[in-house]
């Protein structure tokens, strides 16, 4: 037991374990916010990854649209509603 009193007696050694108490729950930059910030980043990585993936099926649908005339028909009748003069446009609605 005294050798154990004898190193918390030292300087140094009080100011290291004050340095490490502070780094690791006190600083802004603590260990608690260091995991956070990391799960947040991870999260963000994965959305991110999503997204590129979506644009990259957005912009081969795009393509496809703007290369045939008939599927570019289809779409804007189906999705925005689009008729031509002489027809007649009745939307089901199903409960």
């Amino acid at each position: 037991m005294g050798r154990y009193l004898k190193y918390t007696k030292n300087f140094y050694f009080i100011f290291t374990v004050l340095f490490i108490i502070w780094m690791v729950f006190i600083d802004t930059n603590d260990i608690i916010s260091q995991f956070t910030l990391r799960s947040k980043l991870s999260k963000l990585e994965d959305q991110k990854a999503f997204y590129l993936e979506r644009k990259a099926k957005i912009k081969a649908e795009r393509e496809e649209l703007l290369s045939n005339y008939e599927l570019l028909e289809k779409f804007a009748r189906e999705r925005y509603l689009m008729k031509k003069k002489t027809e007649d446009l009745y939307v089901i609605v199903e409960e």
